[in-house]
């Protein structure tokens, strides 16, 4: 996903040989019948009483009360870098695919997305085959590399190579153009580097991440076929060309905080200029896109760079990095050898993953990342009631009408601006479960002889159907993400908020449970979600999706000052010994949960008014509704992956999640008695409110 989920805010933290794939699925999807049994799945975490710490205030360590004894008594699994109550929904979610893969796999006669779901499964389930294979599958790309002497040859290939999905060094496809997102245009982006951020390349404190990762270099291309001394060369030439990359690259904190990054109209001509190495024009030509006006070249100056190396770095250190990036990402699809190296560098030494996940679930990460809406069909049919779907639009409902009150009372904001935010707050689009139209998938040729020939086939098949996007309306009909998927997320673009069917069950969402609890939980998400659209980045979006002003200047400098709080706020938190939450980095994600979890109070209160309160548990409407926020960011860390996630992930570590909103909230002081002075308790200066 080039740039529709990058720009796209997620509620939680959203790589290839040629085989002959065998028969077309071009027929219409069968009505297949899929049976699930309930008894085989994992629990979900619900909130009980019996998690409280009583032995600690919740004025105080809030937390700790919360979600001290369940973090003490629940050890991350060991093919896990975290573990909370997003990771359970996950496993639910992948054991009810896995029933549903092994079906689709048992119907050899099955069509349409039956039979992409089961091609992928028994293909990637058929280990002996796998690793009979080794790297025959890929050879012929590692031949054709061996060959690239000259840049004219070096660039054609890099053109070839992406026209069928495969394109190491930038991202290309089709997005909503940002003044006019009715329509589609083609946006270029960064990309080349195999660290998860620029500063792994340039700060000193991360040389032990990039030794580590020059060592997984020189290994994947021993694995290859190179002589362990021309491999530990090649690494060394590898890292000199992911270095100058980034030194031109954004850094993640950047790309998060400025949304305009994204945007840079050029004509052709005036990017071939740019790069006069790597003329665009040719690009379009190459890729079947007839050549636009204008299109988006995010980032100028890396691609100006690239142009640069294709002129003045040897064809060797060329070759020594397509090999690498070739031979990296189709790892997970080879024998088993490729396969343990992929896991060691990038699970175990950069997150801290002690185990290798079992084979099943790898194939499954597989499908939902190469046929995820495939699946999601499948997944609907047996996971996702009508009953749940009335449910939330009910909710969206009430929690539309409390975000409405709460921008009309807003003392700081002018009536101009409360004018146009409340333009944007009538046009959201809510999708709820899964899309009412699905994608088609007619022309996916997948078979069961080679599992990474289907991943090549839906690599080429997905990207070809991105591009098949440019210069033409926005379908306002798709998702971003798949059913089963664990998440949900708000588009400026289209101004819509979608709440995929996984997410629809407890903590966040329990039709059995009452409302503070459902409030607490996926009403906050609801609200999460709204108030991107008033977040940094997402205010700088109109009602229609284009990217304007729409701010006084008055109202834009007392936004940014109780922002700057909220920064101030996070950067106080202390996620590892000597290592802060980074407060503009993760800023969005807090400013949609400060709104998000205000916003959800007001909609319970709203509709609860009139109803007693009896106590559940001993505990009020009040404390149910910030427990069960609570319970919702329960999650244990590996300290390599909450290392990453400081460096690159705009969502702040999960404990800081459940005490940063509710404690600049007046509602939790009341609802657990807190006094002044308490750490729960910001008040004055200190207390951010903002939407």
């Amino acid at each position: 996903m080039l740039l529709s989920l990058a720009i796209a805010t997620a509620v939680a933290a959203c790589k290839k040989e040629e085989a002959a794939p065998a028969a077309d699925a071009t027929k219409p999807a069968a009505a297949a019948a899929y049976t699930l049994d309930e008894s085989k799945l994992p629990g979900v975490n619900r909130f009980q009483a019996s998690d409280l710490d009583t032995g600690k205030d919740a004025c105080t360590d809030f937390g700790g009360f919360v979600n001290g004894k369940w973090l003490a008594a629940n050890a991350i699994p060991g093919d896990r870098t975290s573990w909370g109550a997003f990771e359970m929904l996950d496993e639910r979610s992948t054991a009810i695919q896995r029933q549903l893969a092994e079906q689709a796999a048992a119907n050899t006669s099955a069509a349409g997305v039956d039979k992409i779901v089961g091609d992928f499964w028994a293909s990637g389930m058929d280990a002996a085959k796998i690793n009979q294979q080794g790297i025959a599958p890929i050879q012929a790309k590692l031949d054709a590399i061996a060959a690239l002497d000259s840049q004219d040859k070096i660039a054609d290939y890099i053109r070839t190579t992406a026209a069928k999905g495969e394109n190491y060094l930038f991202g290309f496809g089709a997005e909503a153009d940002f003044k006019d997102s009715k329509n589609n245009i083609a946006y270029a982006s960064q990309g080349g580097l195999g660290l998860p951020d620029k500063e792994y390349y340039t700060k000193a404190d991360n040389k032990a991440k990039l030794d580590a990762y020059q060592a997984h270099v020189a290994k994947v291309l021993e694995l290859s076929g190179v002589p362990a001394s021309d491999a530990a060369k090649q690494a060394q030439d590898v890292i000199a060309f992911e270095t100058r990359l980034a030194k031109v690259s954004k850094s993640s904190e950047e790309l998060s905080r400025d949304v305009s990054l994204y945007y840079h109209p050029v004509s052709p001509a005036d990017a071939d200029q740019l790069a006069p190495n790597f003329p665009w024009s040719k690009f379009f030509e190459s890729q079947g896109v007839a050549t636009p006006a204008m299109f988006s070249l995010s980032i100028p100056a890396f691609h100006a760079e690239v142009s640069k190396m294709l002129a003045d770095v040897p064809a060797a250190q060329w070759q020594s990095y397509l090999r690498f990036h070739t031979v990296d990402s189709a790892s997970p699809y080879l024998s088993d050898a490729f396969v343990q190296e992929n896991f060691n560098f990038y699970n175990k030494t950069m997150r801290g993953q002690s185990e290798l996940k079992e084979r099943g679930k790898r194939v499954l990460d597989t499908i939902e990342s190469e046929a995820g809406e495939a699946l999601g069909q499948m997944y609907v049919k047996v996971a996702f009631s009508p009953e749940s779907k009335a449910r939330m639009q009910e909710l969206v409902k009430n929690l539309s009408e409390a975000l409405k009150g709460r921008i009309e009372h807003l003392a700081w904001m002018s009536d101009d601006t409360k004018k146009k935010a409340m333009e944007k707050w009538a046009a959201f689009t809510p999708k709820i479960g899964y899309p009412d139209k699905w994608r088609e998938w007619t022309g996916l040729a997948t078979g069961r002889d080679s599992y990474i020939g289907n991943v090549l086939a839906a690599n080429e098949f997905n990207y070809k159907w991105n591009l098949g996007k440019i210069g033409k309306p926005v379908d306002r009909a798709e998702w971003g993400m798949p059913p089963q998927m664990v998440n949900a997320y708000y588009n400026p673009l289209q101004n819509e908020i979608v709440f995929p069917a996984a997410i629809l069950q407890p903590p966040f969402f329990d039709p059995k449970a009452d409302d503070a609890t459902n409030y607490g939980g996926i009403g906050a998400v609801i609200g999460h979600e709204m108030t991107h659209g008033y977040d940094d980045q997402g205010s700088r979006f109109g009602a229609s999706g284009n990217f304007e002003n729409w701010w006084t200047d008055a109202d834009a400098k007392g936004f940014s000052g109780r922002t700057d709080k909220l920064i101030n706020q996070f950067n106080g938190y202390e996620a590892q010994p000597g290592k802060h939450v980074n407060g503009k980095l993760t800023l969005g994600e807090n400013i949609a949960d400060l709104g998000g979890l205000a916003t959800a109070y007001d909609a319970m209160v709203k509709a609860s008014a009139g109803k007693p309160d009896p106590k559940t548990d001993g505990l009020t409407r009040d404390q149910r509704f910030f427990l069960n926020w609570g319970t919702v960011w329960r999650r244990n860390f590996k300290p390599e992956e909450l290392e990453v996630r400081l460096k690159t992930d705009p969502h702040a570590p999960a404990n800081f999640r459940a005490i940063g909103a509710p404690s600049n909230l007046p509602a939790f002081t009341a609802a657990f008695s807190c006094k002044p002075g308490q750490p729960m308790v910001r008040e004055g200066d200190q207390q951010v409110v903002i939407w």
